[in-house]
């Protein structure tokens, strides 16, 4: 069975040009704007089963974190569409759904019901919460004193607790020291043999050999490659080394 379903998924995001910061500069350019369509995604059609670890790759600018973002719901596909079979939980951005000025604890509750949880369900996790994320020493503070990786900490205990059915994970991870990376992916383990689906974006070509079961390429917003982690890890490997020879000519 098919946990999600990608059907000719298209984002285009318009930017906008000759910006001016003063009513004068208005006046002067008749108050016209210059606009530019930009293409992440380019009719992108995938399946991802029940089960699978997909990791999805590319150079920056490719349209992984789009991808993510409309898996996630952040984003609204131009045309096209994609089906989420399951509970969700993303961890996409550093500090997304915190609030600086509430504590930890505060910020559970608010991140938690973001994701889906109702307050019952927090309380009942979270001394787990807190644990998982070493922050019991600083969990009344506001988030504004915590460092980045005490941040990463907590939201990656919060996206896991959920227990979801389908855990999206950006680059996020790399942020954490290298004790906490290892207990991170301790839980992507777990959560493999629990039958979970995992999709996460990376640039760590180590991690990706170590945690995917399959991995999709994406190259200029298109699908470049599919397929079995040890193929497709090659082809891009290869094309990253004929980039950089023809660069340096």
């Amino acid at each position: 069975m098919s946990t999600i379903v990608a059907n000719q998924l298209h984002k285009t995001f318009r930017l906008m040009h000759g910006r001016h910061g003063t009513l004068k500069g208005v006046l002067l350019s008749g108050g016209r704007v210059k606009y530019e369509n930009v293409t992440a995604l380019d009719h992108v059609t995938f399946t991802v089963d029940a089960g699978e670890t997909l990791a999805v790759i590319g150079r920056n600018g490719s349209g992984k974190s789009t991808m993510l973002g409309i898996m996630a719901r952040v984003y609204k596909p131009t045309s096209g569409s994609i089906t989420m079979n399951g509970r969700v939980s993303a961890l996409l951005d550093l500090g997304a759904g915190f609030h600086p000025d509430l504590t930890g604890i505060e910020n559970i509750f608010l991140n938690g019901s973001i994701l889906g949880m109702s307050r019952r369900e927090i309380t009942g996790k979270m001394d787990d919460i807190i644990a998982y994320a070493e922050l019991e020493q600083f969990i009344d503070a506001p988030i504004r004193t915590y460092s980045k990786g005490m941040v990463m900490r907590l939201g990656f205990s919060i996206a896991t607790q959920v227990d979801p059915d389908i855990l999206l994970v950006d680059e996020v991870l790399a942020v954490g020291d290298e004790a906490f990376q290892h207990k991170c992916y301790d839980k992507v383990r777990e959560f493999q043999k629990a039958g979970k689906t995992i999709i996460f974006v990376s640039h760590d070509l180590k991690a990706v050999a170590e945690v995917a079961s399959r991995i999709i390429w994406l190259d200029a917003g298109t699908i470049r490659a599919d397929g079995a982690v040890e193929t497709v890890l090659s082809e891009y490997i290869e094309n990253s080394a004929r980039r950089e020879e023809g660069a340096s000519i």
